[in-house]
């Protein structure tokens, strides 16, 4: 065996078995199981940008390799990926992030020189060391600590969602490439520029209903989707009041429409697999699931929502949630009356003036079910749910992360920033102007 083998023999198997030995020693935990499963689906993708990264900057080279993939010895890539997606989640577990990270790190550089002949260092290969420790290694250490602490529900929600692109839209495609070379990302990127923009903001709009499952499954649910991590509460809201299986559904029209912007036939087969996993196992395992842990209310939610066929009216149980509005602003009696026109379905629109003088000065919407409230912008992207389908997804990117601050910012900048109501006035409606 030449040196080159053993290095790359080395680099598959050495993390793999360390990995499954402190497994052993750890003992078996649900929750470890998903933490681990979302830092190897996060590290997985990042370390294939990772070498984008590194084609252009030049931190090292791969020379010898029996297999590649994506620029990189298949056997390396690998062991990359146990090492920092596996092994320090298990094994440094009990040790502080930070000590955790510097330890990966501390041996990273010890073994990358090692590597020679199969992998060539450049003279800033430090500098690819810093990239990939805050890329790669720091957000798959912090995946997996949260998940398994059950913390930092919000942040890791939303790492969820990046890591679903990166698999779903560039890893898949990768291994695609890889497995049936032929012209890769070409097409999209020969596309005329505003045909791929069209393209690109279409898939956006389509992967919204699935963005904003994940949302609620953090915000009214207190859970995410992963095993292991489900909501503790069932999530009627937001995008389920019309879809009851909005994710599943969401990810292979995205999957369609990203298959059908490379060129790309085998892609075909995703949305396709990933409509059957959902309409067979998933849907049995998760039927039984939560028929078990939500009785009756699940029954008569499934009888009312479907899961492939969305609704166009929102479904609502329990309690209406409450939006309150200023009846003594112009614009929000315009609001006002602009939503009661729809005829919105499980909200009740109350005067802001009803409320103890000084305790409200935007908008505010109040779910009913015991979850927090919103204000401003977010409690209109949640009055927007209750109208229709359509207004729906509207209001889903209305309440994503940066836009509704921006927007706010510009709201208030125009002139409708924040104002304490009146202290006694009478609510704006059409039964009142009758």
């Amino acid at each position: 065996m030449t040196r080159s083998e053993m290095i790359r023999a080395a680099a598959l198997y050495f993390p793999l078995v360390l990995a499954c030995v402190a497994g052993l020693l750890d003992g078996r935990r649900p929750r470890m199981f998903a933490a681990c499963l979302l830092s190897l689906l996060w590290t997985a993708p990042a370390l294939l940008l990772l070498q984008l990264l590194n084609a252009t900057a030049g931190w090292w080279t791969f020379t010898d390799g029996s297999a590649w993939f994506s620029g990189v010895p298949l056997e390396l890539y690998i062991g990359w990926w146990m090492a920092w997606g596996l092994l320090p989640q298990i094994a440094l577990r009990r040790l502080p992030l930070a000590m955790s990270a510097a330890c990966m790190v501390a041996v990273d550089l010890f073994v990358m020189p090692l590597m020679a002949p199969v992998v060539v260092l450049g003279p800033r290969w430090l500098m690819g060391e810093a990239v990939a420790a805050v890329l790669v290694l720091a957000p798959a250490l912090c995946m997996a600590r949260w998940t398994f602490e059950n913390t930092r529900l919000q942040l890791r929600s939303w790492m969820q969602v990046v890591i679903s692109g990166g698999v779903f839209l560039y890893l898949l495609p990768e291994i695609a490439f890889a497995a049936r070379p032929g012209r890769g990302w070409e097409p999209m990127l020969t596309t005329r520029g505003w045909e791929r923009q069209i393209a690109l903001q279409l898939i956006a709009v389509l992967a919204l209903p699935g963005v904003g499952a994940v949302m609620e499954f953090a915000e009214r649910g207190g859970g995410t989707p992963i095993p292991f991590d489900p909501p503790v509460r069932l999530v009627t809201s937001g995008i389920y009041r019309y879809w009851a299986n909005p994710m599943a559904a969401s990810c292979a029209v995205v999957l369609l429409a990203w298959a059908t912007l490379l060129h790309n036939g085998w892609l075909l087969l995703t949305p396709v697999v990933a409509v059957i996993y959902s309409a067979g196992i998933a849907e049995w395992d998760e039927g039984e699931d939560m028929q078990r842990r939500f009785g009756a209310a699940w029954l008569t939610y499934r009888g009312a929502v479907r899961n492939w066929m969305p609704r166009w009216k929102p479904y609502h149980a329990g309690d209406p949630a409450r939006l309150y509005l200023s009846a003594s602003c112009g614009p929000c009696s315009e609001l006002w009356r602009w939503i009661e026109t729809r005829r919105p379905v499980g909200l009740d629109i109350l005067p802001a003036e009803s409320l103890p003088h000084g305790s409200i000065q935007r908008m505010r919407y109040e779910p009913g079910d015991g979850t927090a409230s919103v204000e401003g912008v977010r409690a209109m992207g949640r009055a927007l749910e209750h109208l229709n389908l359509g207004w729906a997804v509207a209001g889903i990117a209305l309440r994503l992360p940066l836009v509704w601050q921006f927007v706010q910012v510009m709201m208030d900048a125009s002139g409708l920033g924040p104002r304490i109501p009146a202290a006694v006035s009478c609510p704006v409606s059409e039964s009142t102007e009758r």
